[in-house]
């Protein structure tokens, strides 16, 4: 996918493509819009949760140099999956389900890696806000070297509430935390099992933190103090699949 394809610009352009379901990762809205085809787009935009962001007009010519009518949608390769609809097809199939939540990830390439071993190691879902992760374009399908063409990802309004529904259907939440005392190969991540993983620079949310029922950390013998999230991610993966079929 090209940039000339990853956008498209333009209130009616935009407001059929909401209508009909075109993938959308979000939208960049013009601070202070005005009309009523402005407004009739914004109502479409809350029915479908789009993630939107209200950015001054010269950011907005930066990004095509043409008359986007204060509007430009920055289009996804791939289609958003219900946590709702996907978590009981798991179940159904006689497994136990493994899910990454992934707070506030915002750099590309972490994101695309961490999709890349979710996938490699069976995993069967990530869980994203809608708002403060990665945006899903073409640089994030090239770092998870396709992966993300067909792995399950949910963006979710709350990834607060989607970790309380995880939590209320049965599986253990476990968070990724350097502050805590309970080392990876100590913890029980045996059976359905979600694991939170935060940004780098500030960790998981303290709502999260609180839903977890565990918070586990993986050891460190070097002088640096903590691991890429991605390196983590696949981490804990390979320890979840390891305890799943010892």
């Amino acid at each position: 996918m090209d940039n000339q394809r990853e956008f498209i610009f333009g209130t009616r352009a935009v407001l059929e493509a909401v209508r009909t379901g075109k993938p959308i990762d979000r939208i960049l809205l013009k601070k202070e819009g005005r009309g009523s085809v402005y407004h009739e787009l914004l109502e479409e935009i809350r029915k479908v949760e789009i993630p939107v962001q209200y950015v001054p007009q010269n950011r907005l010519d930066y990004i095509t140099g043409k008359n986007h009518q204060g509007i430009i949608a920055w289009l996804s390769p791939i289609e958003f999956h219900s946590l709702t609809n996907l978590l009981p097809s798991i179940f159904e199939n006689g497994k136990d389900p493994l899910v990454m939540i992934l707070d506030g990830i915002s750099d590309v390439r972490n994101f695309g890696a961490i999709i890349r071993s979710a996938d490699c190691m069976g995993a069967d879902a990530a869980v994203i806000p809608g708002k403060g992760s990665a945006r899903i374009g073409a640089d994030a399908v090239k770092t998870s070297a396709g992966a993300l063409l067909h792995f399950p990802v949910c963006r979710e309004k709350s990834i607060v509430k989607a970790a309380e529904f995880l939590k209320n259907s049965g599986l253990k939440l476990v968070g990724a935390s350097e502050k805590s005392g309970l080392v990876i190969h100590e913890a029980d991540l045996s059976g359905p099992l979600a694991i939170i993983l935060g940004a780098e620079d500030r960790g998981i949310s303290r709502e999260l933190e609180s839903l977890s029922d565990i918070l586990v950390g993986i050891p460190m013998a070097g002088q640096t103090e903590s691991l890429n999230v991605s390196v983590a991610a696949g981490i804990f993966l390979y320890e979840a699949v390891r305890q799943r079929t010892r």
